[in-house]
């Protein structure tokens, strides 16, 4: 029997509970320290399967702005985080861009497009 104790704390909302799991041979056997729903299933989340949104730039051609602020659309598994900023490192979008226009379709494998969060006029 392997037991492990994880301390996290929670960024389901601005409280930042301090949670802590108890595994037991792999499975969550409790969670304690959440105020609300979302601090438990941030919890069972954080230690099964941890995910991120990932935000960075990317730069523009010949637009009113230089870059464009990026994002994932959804949150991505933690361990494709580093590949999915090598995929946006030498990447280069036309303007003009839109609030929502794709700029990876499928980033990394993980079904996840990049979208623009900023819209970008041509000059």
């Amino acid at each position: 029997m392997v037991k492990e104790t994880k301390n996290i704390i929670c960024i389901g909302c601005p409280m930042g509970c301090p949670l802590t799991v108890e595994i037991e041979d792999g499975k969550i056997k409790s969670i304690t320290g959440y105020t609300c729903k979302r601090g438990e299933e941030y919890a069972k989340k954080e230690v099964t399967n941890p995910r991120r949104t990932v935000t960075s730039i990317v730069p523009v051609v010949a637009g009113e702005l230089d870059m464009v602020s990026v994002k994932t659309k959804t949150d991505i598994p933690k361990n494709k985080i580093k590949d999915c900023m090598l995929a946006l490192k030498n990447l280069k979008v036309d303007a003009p861009i839109d609030i929502g226009d794709v700029i990876i379709e499928n980033v990394c494998e993980t079904g996840v497009p990049i979208i623009a969060t900023k819209a970008v006029k041509r000059r």
